[in-house]
């Protein structure tokens, strides 16, 4: 029976092996192919025989069924690559999906310094600079830091912050703010793994300028704020005002540090939302330090971003961690054509998160009835238009529900979760929310510009496939 089966030269030369070879390169396939013939022989070795005389697989069949084997690994093999989706959840911020989705400058800046790059390079002088030296001004002007220096996300932020500044001494921080956000980032752990001394002063819910000023002592090195980025203490509570506690610390000759969190720029409360901490804010609260992410609210590629006193920042960038945690060109270019258009007052219309934030409901409920329209007459699949919510996602702005509309979906043939599935493995995959028995493609989270490849998106979910 084994001998019926087709050798790996032999299908190698099928002209849909070849196809797959040009597309994917001989090695890979040539291992698809091995693990597909071992498929075929498990399922030959197991299959019953009849005495001696049992016909023997018909050869040509059982090439056929290798080449399908051998296609469904290639398909396989293709979604198994990172790819662009169309993020139709609803969450602007959805970190599963890269967060903050780039502008149109931030691409093209990605793609001016895909070659060589001065990245680390003085054009004027040909000196070697600092990597991040290009957005210095940039940063001084739209915050008023002196100086800026960028690593890989706002965990490695805070990591080098306390490891470069405050190792072996105490950091003074509030028992509110002990906080966990996604992928088991814990702020009691990072300051163990950096060296630096946790010392917790007040209540979860209450914490005084006084806890602050009693704790200082003659090993502190600094008092630290934390946002809470990701949840609310309501009711009972207190808290000092950020400028109070950092002049405090300057009284007492420590240093302010402030880890702000989502990163932003922008006042989002200009779109009906509630406050959220910016970098300007913070800075001229007097801050020493100022922490936060580059792809939350800012809206640019992920990083970490450390702003404050030129000393400090120096402190920072001369730490051997630094040059671990350090940026690549490609993060430091979209990220400089972002803040570009801060500079330029442009960010809320240029900048995806921004003009996902601030679309009017009025303005939603047209791209969706346009959406349906564009759909048309789809057999078995049954489409309403309504009003729903949205999150903001990435930590940012909890429990805040922004109205939204979405366009549903309830096929005939299919379950929710199964028009889902087809709809994340299309040629243009999608990334949808499903509410009961029902899909849901909400429009707070997709870019005008690919309603169209939205609709092209669910035509091409066929009952065949």
């Amino acid at each position: 029976m084994l001998r019926s089966l087709p050798s790996v030269s032999e299908l190698l030369e099928q002209p849909a092996i070849c196809e797959l070879i040009e597309t994917h390169g001989r090695q890979p396939v040539v291992q698809w192919v091995r693990h597909s013939l071992s498929e075929l022989r498990e399922v030959l070795l197991a299959s019953p025989v009849d005495g001696e005389q049992a016909e023997l697989p018909d050869r040509d069949a059982l090439r056929a069924d290798a080449v399908q084997r051998i296609s469904r690994r290639a398909v396989q093999a293709e979604r198994l690559q990172i790819h662009g989706v169309i993020n139709a959840t609803g969450v602007v911020l959805h970190t599963g999906l890269g967060r903050a989705p780039l502008g149109a400058a931030a691409k093209q800046a990605l793609l001016n310094v895909a070659a060589a790059s001065n990245v680390e390079v003085d054009l004027e002088t040909g000196d070697r600079r600092y990597r991040g030296y290009q957005l210095e001004s940039t940063w001084q002007t739209l915050t008023g830091c002196e100086s800026s220096l960028i690593v890989n996300n706002n965990a490695a932020a805070t990591l080098l912050t306390l490891q470069a500044l405050c190792e072996g001494r105490e950091v003074i921080i509030s028992r509110g703010e002990m906080i966990e956000i996604g992928g088991s980032f814990r702020l009691p752990e990072i300051f163990e793994l950096s060296g630096a001394i946790l010392k917790e002063v007040g209540t979860t819910n209450r914490t005084k300028l006084s806890d602050y000023e009693r704790a200082i002592g003659p090993n502190t090195a600094a008092i630290m704020h934390v946002h809470p980025s990701n949840y609310r203490v309501v009711g009972f509570a207190e808290k000092p005002a950020e400028a109070d506690m950092f002049a405090l610390a300057h009284q007492h000759g420590v240093i302010a540090i402030d880890d702000i969190g989502s990163g932003a720029l922008f006042d989002v409360t200009t779109f009906g939302l509630p406050e959220e901490p910016t970098f300007q804010h913070s800075i001229h609260a007097q801050a020493d330090v100022v922490l936060g992410s580059g792809d939350k609210l800012l809206g640019g590629p992920q990083c970490g971003i450390i702003l404050g006193r030129n000393d400090y920042i120096e402190q920072c960038r001369q730490h051997p961690l630094a040059r671990a945690v350090r940026v690549g060109k490609l993060t430091l270019a979209a990220l400089g054509a972002t803040l570009d258009s801060y500079a330029r007052e442009v960010a809320e219309v240029e900048v995806p998160t921004l003009a996902m934030l601030r679309v009017s409901s009025a303005d939603l409920r047209s791209r969706a009835e346009a959406l349906k329209k564009e759909l048309g007459e789809l057999a078995g699949l049954k489409m309403e238009v309504r009003d729903d919510v949205a999150q903001v996602g990435g930590g940012s702005l909890p429990a805040v529900e922004l109205p939204t509309v979405v366009v549903t979906l309830k096929h005939d043939l299919f379950s929710a979760s199964d028009f889902a599935g087809r709809l994340r493995i299309g040629r243009i995959p999608v990334f949808a929310r499903i509410h009961k028995d029902e899909v849901l493609l909400d429009l707070r989270s997709v870019q005008p510009e690919d309603d169209s490849r939205l609709a092209l998106a669910v035509r091409l979910v066929r009952p065949t496939d």
